[in-house]
């Protein structure tokens, strides 16, 4: 039998792209994730420029421990005041702290531990904007626009990752790091007002949360739901294992194939370019079509097939066909964690959305970067070629999984 997903509303809509309440939302997402590519290159070349090598590594990590202790309760606060509220907040807090840095370095130059309090404080925010972000677009939208909406999202991503970091450079500079967080602010003070504009969907109210209590209760409440749902759980289960077998190889294993094969920095340009070209692809085909069929069956098998690029990556003999493995990754992967998205946000009641969507992304942005150390100390030992081929075992791993588990392989987005 196909997994039933709730629908939150069955009257006409219009199509996600040409809703002015989700292009006002898009367009305040990807100004904020432009100013979060300025302010990180500012960040990186502020540090670069103050201290040494591994004080740079410090004030780059450090926002890291904030966002990885603090994302599941920023899940609860999503729930607690609504996802909007927390977005709005978070923003504001990192323009006025950004907008407030620059304004020191107009008067004085930057330490190594001025650097490490915003890293800190900017990680904190984060941790309260990622789960509230990712718990917005079932508010703004009908059910059966969610897949449309999550490749509209992706597309913001990647133009934020082609558009960030040149403009960061560019400001930079022209007028060095108080330029570049100047700018970073004001990107995050544009997308303020779209925020606000946007209109919100009042959802249905469910009858499984249970009473209110303490944090500490609601998050324990939040991850018995994920556990004992039939859908979330094994989405949950595909996503843990796909991110660790993905992220070791396609950040510091990347880094590490292209100089064992003298491809250089130039080589690894082109094969992350080659990998954008194909995410944003997968980005725009859901965006255009709006929903894939089976989508379930569909998100486990292009996570397999990624995958098996994933391994294939460590034994492409030149660089142009290491290029072309990487567009498929981009393209499979990018197709895979899309769906998934637009899954979990169609499946979780809307209740426990903010703490669904922290678990997620506690996955993807915290725990996974944590296999770096793992990688590199593997690759020294054995070689790119059984790192990759293992790392793509393990998300292979979760794609069969996913296969394996009925409600997971039935599942159908609503139409």
């Amino acid at each position: 039998m196909t997994a039933t997903l709730p629908v939150f509303d069955e009257a006409p809509v219009s199509p996600a792209h040409r809703d002015g309440n989700v292009l006002r939302w898009l367009g305040a997402y990807t100004a904020s994730m432009v100013g979060d590519s300025v302010y990180y290159m500012a960040l990186a070349w502020a540090a670069t420029r103050t201290g040494t090598a591994s004080q740079t590594g410090l004030v780059l990590a450090v926002g890291s421990i904030p966002r990885a202790v603090l994302l599941l309760g920023g899940g609860v606060l999503a729930d607690r005041l609504g996802p909007r509220r927390v977005v709005v907040a978070s923003d504001t807090a990192r323009c006025l702290v950004i907008l407030a840095l620059a304004g020191i370095l107009l008067l004085t130059s930057p330490t190594v531990w001025m650097l490490v309090a915003v890293a800190l404080v900017f990680g904190a925010v984060d941790a309260l904007f990622l789960p509230a972000v990712g718990a917005l677009p079932p508010r703004i939208t009908a059910a059966s626009q969610l897949a449309r909406v999550q490749g509209m999202r992706g597309l913001a991503a990647r133009t934020a990752n082609v558009v960030g970091a040149p403009l960061g450079g560019a400001a930079v500079a022209l007028g060095g790091p108080v330029l570049a967080f100047g700018a970073a602010g004001v990107l995050f003070a544009v997308s303020l007002p779209l925020l606000l504009a946007v209109r919100m969907r009042p959802l249905p109210e469910q009858d499984t949360a249970g009473p209110a209590g303490t944090a500490r209760r609601e998050l324990a409440d939040g991850l018995r739901y994920i556990c004992r749902h039939p859908l979330l759980g094994p989405v949950m289960l595909v996503v843990a294992l796909s991110e660790l077998g993905f992220v070791g190889p396609l950040n510091l294993g990347l880094i590490l194939l292209s100089d064992e094969r003298g491809w250089g920095a130039s080589g690894m340009g082109w094969i992350v370019a080659a990998f954008g070209v194909g995410a944003g692809a997968s980005a725009l085909l859901l965006a255009v079509r709006g929903r894939a069929p089976r989508a379930g069956l569909t998100m486990c098998v292009t996570v397999l097939i990624g995958a098996v690029a994933v391994g294939a990556l460590a034994y492409a003999p030149s660089l142009p066909l290491a290029a072309g493995v990487a567009v498929l990754i981009g393209l499979f992967a990018g197709l895979g964690g899309a769906l998934c998205g637009a899954l979990i946000q169609t499946a979780a009641d809307p209740a426990y959305l903010g703490r669904v969507t922290s678990v997620s992304t506690l996955f993807t942005h915290a725990l996974a970067p944590l296999s770096y150390p793992v990688t590199g100390a593997a690759v020294a030992l054995w070689g790119t070629g059984p790192v990759f081929v293992t790392s793509a075992g393990t998300c292979a791993a979760g794609a069969l999984t996913g296969l394996v588990l009925t409600p997971l392989r039935r599942a159908e987005l609503p139409r």
